[in-house]
């Protein structure tokens, strides 16, 4: 008889202790998501007027949204709540997802990675509400007055919110860029010299990317990229500042390269 293989067994045993602790991490962040859309699917018409305040304070006297189809008065505020509720229970499911790696992080990974991670959600809720309070009375006071002469404007409540949540989920990831520039540093993808050297370039990328995801007018795609034009400077900073150590050690080590490369 041939003897068990302890090595695969052991192996295929961490494998699946591994993945029945994501079935479990993903239970409990679905939990939170459920949890949170409670309270937001029992509100969910407050809430949508909430979210339809900043076109409907705007719209000319007479105008109102409108609903083009029969379930959609229920359909779209339940669609509202439930984003919401992914929204608000975002810090829960990052949460879930760090304590499922973090046993896999070296030290000096997880004391950069935790930063990273509140800086991430603080960052995401501060570029929805920068979209909330600050883009969107601009932008839609903007579209209300190019109102052509003899066309009333009434929106309809589902194309309304489907704007609404393009544009806050784009507000919200394009304020990560801090972060992002930071995890590219900190994995070496790119150098600090090269995203300081590169500004033009990136300034130019930032107003592309700003085109593709608002609405075709300049007050949009300008309130989009300044703040992520800002949020990249900062980036490099917090890069020099938080990766400083690795950035050394990585310099001194490419200049030490080509001198053993020399001395062989």
């Amino acid at each position: 008889m041939t003897e068990p293989d302890e090595s695969g067994e052991l192996a295929e045993g961490t494998l699946i202790s591994h993945l029945l602790e994501l079935r479990d991490r993903l239970l409990k962040a679905m939990l939170a998501v459920g949890i949170c859309f409670i309270p937001c699917a029992i509100y969910m018409n407050q809430l949508f007027t909430f979210v339809a305040k900043p076109l409907m304070h705007r719209l000319p006297a007479g105008a109102t949204m409108i609903a083009t189809s029969v379930v959609g008065t229920f359909t779209v505020p339940f669609k509202m709540a439930l984003m919401l509720a992914i929204g608000i229970a975002i810090p829960f499911v990052l949460y879930q997802a760090w304590a499922f790696v973090a046993p896999g992080l070296y030290r000096h990974e997880k004391t950069l990675a935790v930063p990273l991670l509140i800086s991430s959600v603080l960052l995401f809720y501060l570029g929805a509400a920068f979209a909330y309070y600050v883009v969107f009375p601009v932008m839609l006071s903007f579209f209300v007055a190019s109102t052509p002469v003899g066309v009333q404007m009434m929106t309809d409540m589902a194309s309304y919110l489907d704007f609404v949540m393009i544009l806050l989920l784009a507000f919200a990831m394009a304020f990560e860029v801090p972060v992002a520039t930071v995890l590219l540093v900190w994995t070496g993808f790119v150098k600090l010299s090269t995203l300081k050297k590169n500004r033009g370039f990136v300034l130019l990328g930032i107003f592309i990317f700003a085109a593709f995801v608002t609405p075709p007018d300049a007050v949009s795609q300008s309130a989009m990229a300044i703040p992520m034009y800002l949020l990249y400077e900062i980036g490099i900073v917090m890069a020099g500042i938080l990766l400083k150590d690795k950035i050394a050690a990585r310099a001194k080590e490419e200049a030490e390269t080509p001198s053993r490369g020399a001395g062989a």
